[in-house]
């Protein structure tokens, strides 16, 4: 079996560390890199770490609009179909690569196999939400990571051709976090500016919803300055420029610091008291890592962590986020899981193996 993997943003190389393994074992995988996330510490750290095989093509995308980022993208991908007929296109997630390797491939008569798929936050003005929709549905293999994604699955009536895989993020995790226990954190801690042994929340921010929009922004800053505890918060390019350009400045106990790389993040990750994010990745791990999460946003594809109560939706409301960080919700207490058992990658590669090898 051949299989052309289509990756380009952080989340999309974690998710793919765990099969690429699985795949290779026994066929062969064309591993591209649409350039979407293009620097070494959003890029390049995570094939180093996660001992994923370099890319074999990068298309070098790059930022851009939306339709700038995902036509350029679907133009390279299309070149690579032509020239190495893949039996299969791999996908994952919902970024733009994602779209774009599915539209590509389906317009070239390739089975394309989502990762990830049939996730629902049910806000339409999230672009993620839309390429979830639309891949979803020219997909021929669906692998979902929970029963909600089922139901959602037989609700738009996919469900003839999905499959409840679990959670590949949940393999990768299984499969690092022992590694990422190696890490000083300590040394993490004091290059952030935070003292020995000091217990601390971990921060992300990456979200147009939050980024995009001044006043988002500037709650959620203010209201993590105004808690008083200790916040690591590596920052993301694209946040970091939003607060240059809207001139937003954090309290002392908010330590900014670089993107880290996957191993990092877990350590500081499994090693914090809270974890505040508008990531759906991060408030999952954060769910798995029995630690409690405010999520700044008002919907989220990862219902479950929600409905477990380990999770609140705070949006970009101040008061919420505050009143959360000072009476955090109850994390997970480890029983009855809905991520799967740890073998997604395995179970993915036998059921495209069963059905494109007969």
């Amino acid at each position: 079996m051949k299989v052309m993997s289509i990756v380009g943003a952080r989340p999309q190389f974690i998710k793919a560390s765990p099969v690429s393994k699985a795949l290779r074992k026994n066929h062969e995988e064309i591993l591209v890199h649409t350039g979407q996330h293009y620097d070494d510490d959003m890029s390049r750290i995570f094939f180093e770490e996660m001992h994923i095989p370099m890319p074999d093509f990068n298309l070098g995308i790059g930022s851009g609009s939306h339709a700038v980022q995902t036509s350029g993208m679907m133009i390279g991908i299309e070149k690579l179909l032509f020239d190495i007929k893949p039996d299969v296109v791999l996908i994952y997630g919902d970024t733009n690569s994602t779209i774009a390797g599915a539209l590509a491939a389906v317009k070239l008569h390739i089975p394309v196999a989502h990762v990830e798929a049939c996730l629902r936050s049910g806000d339409m003005r999230m672009p993620e939400e839309v390429n979830r929709i639309v891949s979803d549905h020219i997909s021929e293999f669906l692998f979902v990571p929970t029963e909600t994604a089922m139901k959602i699955a037989k609700k738009e009536g996919l469900d003839n051709k999905a499959y409840n895989v679990g959670d590949v993020m949940y393999d990768a995790l299984m499969e690092f976090l022992p590694i990422s226990k190696k890490i000083d954190n300590q040394e993490i801690l004091e290059r952030s500016g935070v003292k020995k042994d000091a217990s601390y929340a971990l921060m992300t921010v990456h979200r147009a919803d939050n980024t995009d929009n001044p006043e988002n922004l500037k709650n959620i800053m203010e209201a993590v300055s105004e808690s008083g505890i200790d916040i690591i918060f590596p920052v993301h390019p694209r946040t970091k420029k939003a607060m240059e350009s809207y001139n937003i400045v954090c309290g002392d106990n908010v330590h900014l610091i670089d993107p880290v790389g996957y191993l990092e993040m877990l350590s500081l990750s499994s090693n914090s008291d809270m974890i505040i994010t508008d990531s759906g990745g991060l408030q999952k791990e954060a769910f798995l890592l029995g630690k409690s999460c405010i999520t700044l946003r008002n919907t989220t594809e990862w219902k479950e962590t929600v409905d477990a109560g380990a999770s609140v939706l705070a949006g970009s409301d101040k008061d919420i986020i505050l009143k959360s960080i000072r009476n955090p919700p109850k994390p997970w207490d480890g029983k009855n899981g809905p991520y799967g058992d740890g073998n997604a990658a395995s179970k993915i590669v036998n059921i495209l193996a069963d059905k494109l090898t007969k």
